[in-house]
């Protein structure tokens, strides 16, 4: 098991060494028990990062955050910045550097192996707690224990409480990295790849159909999925309207003829237009860490979606997104003996 003072010393020494210019971590955060996402730019400030099972997000969100910070303040570092990378965090960090977002030598990768543990989906645990907001959480073998608010402490098995997302893990060890804590147990996942999407299509198509209608139909598009997304870096996105200068003689006409591939109203069909683009803009892209899921704040089961194009991508090409910096893209390649006729 990891001991948060072996990563805690390597964060130090990176920084007193002037190795990195900053390293993105977790810290104690301010909402009861989760842990919340921190930037450390000074040796001393390492003492303040934790690990433990509410280190839900994914941290590299927070290199695209930077980058666009330094690109926006016309700058250019010469150190490259440190991340403290889960599994899914570091092949999302391969995905970036894949798609050229990144250099190699731009990201210091401090690895963490979540050894099987993953972390606490925060509604199940409401759940299995009746309620009870516990302060705090941590792994203990194939159990976690919370701290309830009585002081007494509780132990749920990891299968009742942990995230979907890392009971179906593959690849819980961060292979791309420049330092690695934690042994490698890729292979322990509870539950069988693809699990809750095989049991969702165990469902007719008309029952889905209805199912779908009525996820969407609660979406109140507020872009929380997109915004969580590393995936989603670009300066504009498709589903936002083209932007248009409207001046005093700009017509009714030449208002309403502007380019609007998905208008912004949350109406049944512009929310189906919506996530069916995205879905389809992350295939052999998105690597499943399940944040868009986690910040829907209507529950919309978005993971299965994205599942669906990966299974996909995995059974029609034999493609893992986040496997190879070096690799072809999904979607800008293709092979001589594809199963598709159309594309030779």
């Amino acid at each position: 098991m990891i001991k948060i003072q072996d990563i805690r010393d390597a964060a130090r020494d990176m920084l007193a060494k002037g190795e990195v210019r900053a390293v993105i971590g977790w810290q104690r955060g301010s909402r009861g028990m989760a842990a919340e996402p921190v930037v450390i730019n000074a040796p001393e400030q390492a003492d303040g990062l934790v690990w433990d099972p509410t280190c839900y997000h994914n941290l590299s969100l927070y290199l695209v955050n930077d980058k666009k910070a330094q690109a926006h303040a016309k700058q250019k570092p010469t150190l490259p910045i440190a991340i403290i990378a889960k599994g899914c965090d570091a092949r999302s960090c391969v995905v970036l550097m894949q798609e050229n977002y990144f250099r190699r030598d731009d990201i210091y990768i401090i690895g963490v192996s979540c050894e099987g543990t993953g972390v606490i989906d925060e509604r199940k645990l409401a759940v299995a707690l009746g309620g009870v907001k516990p302060t705090s959480a941590a792994f203990d073998g194939d159990d976690y224990v919370v701290t309830l608010p009585d002081g007494s402490e509780k132990r749920l098995p990891a299968r009742e409480v942990m995230a979907d997302r890392c009971l179906e893990c593959r690849e819980p060890f961060p292979k791309e990295n420049n330092i690695a804590l934690g042994e490698d147990k890729t292979g322990r996942a509870l539950e069988a790849p693809f699990a809750a999407l095989a049991r969702f299509e165990q469902q007719s198509e008309a029952e889905r159909w209805n199912y779908w209608q009525r996820q969407f139909d609660r979406c109140i598009r507020c872009f929380a999925c997109r915004s969580v997304c590393p995936m989603c870096f670009c300066d504009e996105c498709v589903v936002d309207s083209i932007e248009m200068k409207v001046a005093p003689t700009t017509s009714a006409e030449e208002k309403a003829s502007r380019v609007r591939w998905i208008e912004r109203s949350n109406t049944l069909a512009d929310n189906f237009g919506y996530h069916m683009t995205r879905a389809m803009h992350l295939a052999g892209r998105c690597i499943d860490c399940g944040e868009c899921e986690r910040v829907c704040p209507v529950n919309i089961p978005l993971r299965l979606l994205n599942n669906k194009m990966e299974r996909e991508a995995r059974e029609q090409f034999g493609y893992e997104p986040g496997a190879s910096i070096g690799g072809p893209s999904l979607v800008s390649s293709f092979r001589d003996d594809d199963p598709g006729t159309w594309i030779r």
